[in-house]
């Protein structure tokens, strides 16, 4: 029985079970069927990273609490969360990894204190 490659259609020879001629063209051929999956990956981890920084450094400069609208004009995405933890007292606490906040009223949101 004659068999080629998945991803060019070379000839195989060797183990009846070769799928692929050499690791190129199995590399290939793996990050095409997985691109899809991929670029979404990436798209929510560059939100989240970027997210967490833009937290990181409002603990950095010292700032404590910043609207809503000029947390938006850094760059912050609020559809982009690790956790939200509900308390007892019933406060929503939303977290980007070990960055958390807590939306107050008037549309302000306090950060808490990074865990050391």
């Amino acid at each position: 029985m004659k068999r080629n490659c998945h991803e060019c259609g070379t000839p195989l020879m060797g183990r009846e079970d070769k799928k692929f001629c050499n690791d190129g063209c199995r590399n290939t051929f793996n990050n095409r069927m997985n691109r899809d999956c991929n670029n979404l990956m990436r798209t929510v981890h560059n939100a989240l990273r970027r997210n967490y920084r833009i937290l990181r450094e409002l603990h950095d400069e010292g700032i404590p609490s910043m609207t809503q609208e000029k947390l938006a004009q850094r760059g912050f995405d609020f559809n982009y969360l690790t956790q939200i933890v509900m308390t007892k007292s019933g406060e929503t606490y939303r977290f980007v990894y070990d960055q958390g906040y807590v939306l107050t009223e008037n549309y302000r949101l306090q950060l808490l204190p990074p865990e050391e």
